[in-house]
């Protein structure tokens, strides 16, 4: 068969034929996790989905370190860096403990470093 003859919608492959398995379709709906689940998955793959969040995790995997720190180590401004901070603690990715008048900031679980070691091998295939 062609080219000429696939069906495309949206630009992407799709079936020639319109044919619902049943079977199919009742394992993936009873597997599926419930929508308020999905939506938490998706905010916390978005924390992801910014360069200096990932630099800044990238940096908590060598050290716990303070905003000036971060933000020498990433040639940023504290101000800069605070503001990331504040989205990835709101997705419980990174959190902090006071040492005197500096708050020092670390990833809160091993689950972080999955994450990020998953992804990277998933790009680097």
């Amino acid at each position: 068969m062609g080219n000429d003859s696939k069906r495309m919608m949206h630009g992407v492959e799709c079936c020639e034929v319109e044919e619902v398995h049943a079977d199919k379709v009742k394992i993936v709906s009873d597997q599926m996790p419930p929508e308020d689940r999905l939506y938490d998955l998706a905010e916390l793959f978005k924390a992801f989905g910014d360069t200096t969040r990932i630099r800044i995790l990238f940096a908590l995997f060598e050290a716990d370190v303070c905003v000036c720190d971060l933000a020498a180590s990433l040639g940023m401004t504290q101000s800069a860096i605070s503001h990331q901070l504040r989205l990835l603690k709101q997705a419980r990715l990174v959190s902090g403990r006071r040492e005197g008048k500096q708050i020092i900031y670390f990833l809160a679980d091993d689950h972080v470093r999955t994450i990020i070691q998953k992804g990277m091998e998933h790009i680097m295939e």
